[in-house]
């Protein structure tokens, strides 16, 4: 078995109580992260990232959190911070602690500089969120999503699995799976074939897709890889109000 990847901290960076850390971490200048934050393993968080700082609840608790903090599970507790693995969190993003769920981040996702995930939010596996991207409160953004520069998703939003959402975009409500959006208000341009191919879909597949993807028909009954099918039949069966 090989050893334990140690994690890499700057002196400057500020750790309060109730953060686990698992392995191969490294966490830059001036990071501060507060608790009840769990992170998995091989995380880069940059400069200046803030994970765990309170909800931006006008009625909601402030406390001096890098001095002392609750130190349950997050994901038990209902509140704090859960990042998964191999996440790229760049300079001057900020990650707030949830209120009734812990604020969620998956693996393999890459958040660039100065984006903010609000209070509550849920971020699947291999979402890529641009630079200054903004995810209102209670937002469920699912696999595989791709939100450009500048968008901006209200309270309580949520955006479908393999989505593209163009840069500068305004998502009031919901972006459907696998669809192009853009615009203020946000709308539906178009079919993410880039993003269904890479997901191990030919044309023909893509093809018979569409009309689904378009609000117009029925999921196909076969030619989807497994792990598509059950994605984006979760996604069609799920509950119209998350939140």
């Amino acid at each position: 078995m090989s050893p334990a990847a140690p994690n890499r901290i700057h002196p400057t960076a500020v750790l309060g109580e109730g953060v686990e850390l698992g392995e191969g971490n490294i966490i830059g200048p001036y990071a501060v992260i507060v608790g009840p934050t769990r992170v998995g393993d091989g995380n880069w968080i940059g400069p200046h990232v803030t994970i765990g700082t309170p909800g931006e609840d006008r009625g909601g608790p402030h406390p001096v959190a890098w001095e002392g903090a609750p130190t349950g599970d997050p994901a038990e507790d209902g509140h704090g911070v859960v990042i998964g693995s191999r996440n790229r969190i760049r300079e001057y993003t900020s990650i707030q602690q949830g209120t009734w769920r812990a604020t969620t981040l998956g693996d393999d996702c890459y958040v660039l500089r100065g984006s903010h995930i609000g209070h509550d939010v849920l971020v699947d596996d291999q979402v890529t969120l641009a630079c200054n991207v903004m995810l209102g409160g209670h937002t469920h953004v699912w696999p595989f999503a791709n939100l450009g520069m500048g968008t901006v998703v209200h309270q309580g939003g949520s955006i479908g699995p393999g989505a593209m959402v163009g840069m500068g975009s305004a998502v009031r409500r919901e972006v459907g799976a696998f669809t192009i959006t853009v615009g203020n208000p946000a709308r539906v341009t178009g079919v993410n074939t880039v993003g269904l191919s890479r997901r191990g879909l030919d044309e023909a597949a893509v093809e018979a897709l569409g009309p689904w993807v378009k609000g117009k028909g029925d999921l196909p009954d076969d030619g989807l890889p497994e792990d598509l099918s059950t994605l984006v039949r979760a996604w069609d069966a799920r509950p119209r109000d998350e939140h």
